[in-house]
């Protein structure tokens, strides 16, 4: 048996019989069973900056159900994705740990090990129908044809779809696509080159044409009404595109920016129409009875590519790929209707914060499991008693180094350069460095940091997984 097939670690034969995987996994939501399960759904947009939404204050955006949320929810001012690219911080989402623990150091590198136990694994074994719908980006989805960047033959080694990782449903790129006609190189016409793929294993080869954002939300729409018809809960992980390049908008989604340039018409199009496809999904939820019930959260996997516009990290330092606020600090948001009531959250959150969040909200106890984790469970903070981070938030990425706490935040901002600190509440653009002023913060933070580090070299070797 190969190494993949063998990914049901340490969940193994879970899938077949619940009652197997309950000597791993306890507590089954709780039997207080009268209040039902919420249904879970995680969106991200691919290099949406903070400053990239109209609830954000961006002069021009039209992102009217982005706003709405905001104003329903809990809108999170200091919300980091694990990284400055996408496929670091979507390996957080999903297991709670950085991904420098397991090897996916940045895009195309690497891939989610058998060893790391998946967000979407432990929901299935409680229950849960689960989906992935968009770009996965943690590893190649096919071993038989040229496929995105690495997929094929050549790829083989780095094989994990989400199939394999939990996912009933799939609907899932390796990687980017345009975000209109995603199957098409909008520069040549000729076929792009990366393939939607389907839990089968099987080539999606119907209904591609126009919007991506809408291509995919046709796949989220009957998977939802499947799983409430069906009185069961439902997962869905759904990973936008947009606005990742090649960025393009339909002919009526310039017009909206048409007083604007042709690259920004593309660039605010198609996250307006990513918004409005995030509106269809609340309606078919509102429609069907379910809103209430059904907590969504959003974010974006990092800051906005290039180092001008159209992308905007609004007033924040540096932009993806920097472990400055403009890489790292994205739009955050999270509604719960029947739970939560509106309000603005400014303590630091993180997109590692998902895994072990979730889990506690629905009372479920890992009895084995790869560890460290290094998010945190915001329950406390969801309903009101949590008034600071009882934990730093770290981070590494290509030789930078970062540790962003409630107040501080040091930085190396590349492997020959000095430590940096900042008072990010009162200089939340990183304009004042503090090193010289406060040497003593600056050393316990570089020590904790350092620890940190080499926890991770330890993770990366291969020392949090049992035998």
């Amino acid at each position: 048996m190969s190494a993949i097939l063998r990914k049901r670690n340490p969940v193994a034969s879970c899938f077949g019989s619940l009652a197997v995987c309950c000597c791993l996994l306890a507590g089954t939501y709780p039997a207080q069973a009268a209040m039902p399960r919420p249904n879970i759904i995680l969106m991200m947009a691919d290099d949406l900056g903070w400053g990239d939404t109209g609830y954000n204050g961006h002069p021009v955006l039209k992102t009217p159900h982005l706003d709405q949320m905001a104003k329903e929810g809990l809108r999170f001012d200091r919300f980091y994705a694990a990284a400055p690219v996408c496929s670091p911080t979507r390996g957080s989402c999903l297991t709670g740990r950085h991904p420098y623990r397991y090897g996916i150091l940045s895009a195309n590198v690497g891939h989610l090990l058998p060893e790391e136990l998946c967000l979407a694994e432990v929901l299935k074994a409680h229950g849960y129908i689960t989906g992935h719908f968009g770009k996965w980006h943690l590893g190649t989805l096919t071993k038989t044809i040229k496929d995105s960047n690495r997929g094929g033959p050549k790829g083989a080694r780095h094989f994990s779809p989400p199939w394999l990782n939990g996912f009933d449903v799939c609907f899932s790129t390796e990687a980017k696509v345009p975000t209109w006609n995603p199957m098409i190189d909008p520069k040549s016409g000729k076929p792009y080159g990366t393939y939607y793929w389907q839990q089968d294993g099987q080539r999606v080869r119907d209904n591609l044409d126009g919007d991506d954002s809408r291509v995919i939300m046709d796949r989220v729409i009957p998977f939802v009404q499947s799983a409430i018809r069906k009185e069961k809960p439902f997962f869905a992980v759904i990973w936008f595109h947009t606005p990742h390049k090649p960025c393009v908008a339909g002919p009526d989604y310039r017009k909206l920016y048409a007083a604007h340039s042709e690259e920004e018409q593309h660039y605010f199009g198609c996250i307006t129409a990513m918004d409005e496809q995030i509106g269809r999904l609340r309606k078919t939820l509102s429609d069907a009875g379910a809103a209430g019930n059904t907590m969504i959260w959003f974010a974006s996997d990092n800051g906005p590519e290039n180092k001008a516009k159209p992308g905007s990290a609004g007033p924040f330092r540096g932009r993806k790929r920097d472990l400055y606020e403009g890489g790292i600090r994205v739009p955050g948001i999270l509604i719960w209707p029947d739970k939560l009531k509106p309000r603005v959250v400014r303590i630091p959150c993180c997109s590692s914060d998902y895994f072990p969040t979730i889990l506690d909200l629905l009372d479920i106890r890992l009895q084995k499991h790869p560890e460290p984790i290094d998010g945190i469970s915001l329950k406390p903070l969801l309903f009101g008693s949590m008034d600071r981070r009882p934990s730093p938030i770290a981070f590494e990425f290509a030789g930078k180094l970062a540790l962003n706490d409630n107040r501080y935040k040091l930085i190396r901002p590349g492997r020959a350069a000095d430590f940096e600190l900042y008072d990010i509440v009162a200089d939340p653009g990183e304009k004042k460095n503090l090193a010289a002023d406060k040497p003593n913060v600056l050393e316990a933070m570089k020590q904790q940091l350092l620890d940190w580090r080499k926890s991770c070299q330890r993770s990366a070797a291969g020392k949090d997984y049992s035998p």
